[in-house]
């Protein structure tokens, strides 16, 4: 595989999703209480789904949303998500576990192989800035200025379906993004973050930079399947992501509304 080439897709492993799926789907029943809608009616052909990032890599969005997404449309359904290629590459037993559940590097080439096969794409536009945003911000969409999902969308031909969750920020409590901290220490340029996050987490207290694992608390998490958004080529990307971005926000804010 060559370092800009698109990852294979043959990785994947049905087989060992559907012998972790009922673990998966105890510890979102039981341990994070999860409530998903929409599930049911999903999409069955291809398309980018865009979610809204939480936690970084003990996020419990990404076990919620894949969770829910295998057991809707079983472990043989072709579905992969995109992933930060920095924390698989350094890695590698992580990225070579990951690529079995459908992982794939997080660059546009992925995404579009994937979907000119008919697969379907999870996708988290927002990355870190989204994903380590500080905690009074947690019912807060943030896909920053970021169009290369709609592009993506776009030239695959595939309508963009947003899956909004809520409750899985407050799986850490981060008080500090860290964005004068990754400019120090020059993350952008030889780790692709932008994000040194510091927060209270379980079970070290407190929780340094974007890669340390911890123990989500046990908060309850909401999760909503929104209307597909449709990509046409020629569109004004800008504003499609603009519509997503409402869309996801609209639903952000009723859930937190519902969860008071």
């Amino acid at each position: 595989m060559s370092e800009l080439g698109a990852d294979p897709l043959d990785a994947r492993d049905p087989a060992l999703i559907a012998s972790i799926l009922p673990f998966v789907k105890l510890a979102n029943r039981r341990y994070f209480r999860l409530r998903a809608e929409g599930f049911e009616s999903l999409e069955r052909g291809p398309v980018l789904y865009v979610g809204n990032h939480n936690g970084g890599i003990a996020g419990p969005d990404i076990s919620c949303t894949l969770g829910s997404l295998w057991d809707a449309r079983g472990p043989e359904a072709p579905l992969y998500a995109l992933a930060h290629d920095f924390a698989m590459k350094q890695v590698p037993r992580f990225g070579a576990v990951i690529r079995r559940l459908g992982a794939l590097r997080a660059r546009p080439e992925n995404a579009l192989r994937a979907l000119r096969a008919g697969a379907q794409v999870l996708v988290y536009p927002g990355g870190v800035i989204d994903a380590f945003r500080h905690a009074r911000r947690r019912d807060e969409i943030v896909l920053a200025s970021r169009t290369g999902f709609v592009r993506v969308a776009q030239a695959a031909k595939v309508p963009i379906v947003p899956i909004v969750a809520h409750g899985a920020h407050r799986s850490a409590y981060v008080f500090s993004e860290g964005e004068a901290l990754a400019r120090l220490l020059r993350l952008r340029q030889w780790a692709r973050v932008e994000r040194f996050p510091l927060a209270l987490a379980l079970p070290w207290g407190l929780a340094l930079g974007p890669w340390l694992p911890y123990l989500p608390l046990p908060f309850p998490i909401q999760l909503r399947v929104l209307p597909p958004i449709p990509a046409p080529e020629g569109a004004d990307p800008e504003r499609i992501r603009e519509q997503v971005q409402v869309a996801m926000q609209t639903a952000l804010d009723e859930l937190a509304r519902r969860a008071s």
